[in-house]
C-alpha cells in the first residue's frame, strides 16, 4: 500500500520482501478468505500507549477507500458477524490486486532478501542517505541506496510466515523506544483441571461473554485440545495480563441464578443436568457436573436448596478461570506492543528524529481487535507513509 501511494507521486520504489513470497499472512488469513476490513473502524477498536495517534491514518485512508480499490478490482466480498469483509472466493484477490497495483506502477520487488546492514549518512545535502546491504537468493550482495526507508516488516507473530524481530532491531539502532510485547490474538492453554476440561471438550464452541481487566467481548469461543481459543478468546487475549483471570458468561443472555430458582418452583422431578443440557451443549454440561455439582448430580430440583442454585447459578455467569499462559507467537495473531509511537508523527508515520525513516504497520505500538482492524491499520499507515516517503 505504501509503494502504490508513493509510486503514483512519481517515486522510484523497491520493496525488499524476506520471504521467497510476497503476502503470506494475506493468504492465510480470514480461513483463506482474507477478513480485508470492517465497515466500521474507530481508535476504539485499537490498543497503543498513545490511543489517539492512530486516527490520523485512519481518517486520511478509511475502510471505504480499500472498498473502492476492491471494487475496481471487480473483486466480490461478503459482509459478516459485527461488520467484517471477506473475499467471497479467496484471499488471493486481496493480493493479486495489490500486486497488479504495484506492477501498474512499476513498483520493483525482490524476494527472498536478506538484509546485512542498514546504515544512515547524515551528511547534509547527501541524496540517498540511507544504505541497505542485502543478499538476494543467498548468493547475489548488492548494495541499496535510498531517498526514504520504510520499515514494514510486521512483528513477532507466526514466524513460519516470516515474522520476526528484525524491525525491532532496526528502531534500536536508530535509538527508538520500544513498548514491551507480547504475543496477542492469541488461544489461552491451562493447566490441572481445567487442560482435562478442555481436552474433553475439545471441538465443542459456544457463544459466551467474557471479560479481563474490565473488557467485556461477546463472541464464540471453542474448546481445543490445548486450551480455549475461537474469537471471544482472541479478542480478550489483548487485554488480559499473564497471572490474571478472565470471567466466562456461559449464558450471557440468561440471568442464570434465576433461571434455576425459577425451574425448581416449575419441576418435580427434573434433574440440573437434564434442564441445563436445554441450555448448554451436553457434552459441556457433563463435565460441568463432574466438576461443580457432583454431591448433587442425582438430586430432583425440589432437593437442591436455593443456596446450592444460587453458588451455581453464580459460577455460570462467572466462571473465573486462570489461564497458564498463551499458545505465545507461534498462532498469535498479532504482537502486541512496538515501536513507541512517541517517536513517530502520527501524520506521516516518520520518525521525528530521522529524516526520511518511516516505520507502518503492525511494528508499530497499535494493535487492533480482530475483525479486519489489523489490516485497516496496515492500509492506513501505509497510504499515510506513502504520501510523503
Amino acid at each position: 500500500m505504501c509503494a502504490i501511494t508513493a509510486a503514483k507521486r512519481n517515486k522510484s520504489i523497491l520493496i525488499l520482501e524476506k520471504s521467497n513470497k510476497v503476502g503470506k499472512k494475506i493468504l492465510m488469513s480470514g480461513g483463506g478468505r482474507c477478513n480485508f476490513t470492517n465497515l466500521f473502524v474507530e481508535a476504539d477498536h485499537f490498543l497503543s500507549n498513545n490511543p489517539h495517534f492512530c486516527k490520523s491514518a485512519l481518517n486520511k485512508y478509511t475502510p471505504y477507500d480499500f472498498i473502492a480499490m476492491v471494487e475496481k478490482h471487480n473483486i466480490n466480498y461478503v459482509e459478516k458477524n459485527h461488520h467484517e469483509l471477506f473475499c467471497e472466493k479467496s484471499s488471493k484477490d486481496i493480493l493479486n490486486m495489490l500486486l497488479k497495483e504495484c506492477r501498474e506502477m512499476d513498483v520493483l520487488i525482490e524476494t527472498h532478501t536478506d538484509i546485512k546492514e542498514v546504515s544512515n549518512n547524515k551528511n547534509e545535502g547527501t541524496l540517498f542517505p540511507y544504505q541497505l546491504k542485502v543478499i538476494t537468493n543467498s548468493t547475489h550482495k548488492h548494495t541499496v541506496q535510498c531517498k526514504s526507508l520504510v520499515v514494514a516488516t510486521g512483528a513477532l507473530s507466526i514466524p513460519k510466515l516470516g515474522g520476526s524481530g528484525f524491525g525491532y532491531e532496526l528502531a534500536q539502532q536508530f535509538d527508538l523506544p520500544l513498548v514491551t510485547r507480547r504475543a496477542s490474538l492469541v488461544p489461552f492453554m491451562f493447566t490441572g483441571e481445567i487442560k482435562n476440561l478442555c481436552e474433553n471438550l475439545s471441538g465443542i464452541s459456544l457463544p459466551v461473554a467474557i471479560e479481563s481487566n474490565n473488557k467485556v467481548f461477546e463472541e464464540s469461543m471453542l474448546f481445543t485440545h490445548r486450551g480455549l481459543s475461537g474469537p471471544a478468546i482472541l479478542q480478550i487475549s489483548n487485554y488480559w495480563s499473564p497471572g490474571g483471570e478472565i470471567t466466562i458468561n456461559l449464558l450471557p443472555n440468561i440471568n442464570a441464578i434465576e433461571a434455576l430458582l425459577s425451574q425448581k418452583q416449575n419441576t418435580e422431578k427434573s434433574t440440573l443436568k437434564k434442564y441445563l443440557t436445554t441450555l448448554l451443549p451436553k457434552a459441556l454440561v457433563t463435565n460441568l457436573e463432574t466438576l461443580w455439582w457432583q454431591p448433587i448430580r442425582d438430586r430432583a430440583f425440589l432437593e437442591i436448596s436455593n443456596d446450592d442454585l444460587k453458588k451455581l447459578g453464580y459460577k455460570l455467569n462467572a466462571w473465573k478461570i486462570k489461564p497458564a499462559s498463551t499458545e505465545g507467537y507461534r498462532t498469535a495473531e498479532v504482537t502486541l506492543g512496538g515501536v513507541n509511537t512517541d517517536a513517530v508523527d502520527s501524520k506521516t508515520m516518520e520518525i521525528k528524529s530521522h529524516s526520511g525513516l518511516f516505520f507502518i504497520g503492525e511494528v508499530v505500538d497499535v494493535t487492533g481487535h480482530l475483525g479486519g482492524y489489523n489490516f485497516q491499520w496496515a492500509w492506513s499507515s501505509g497510504y499515510s507513509a506513502g504520501l510523503v516517503a
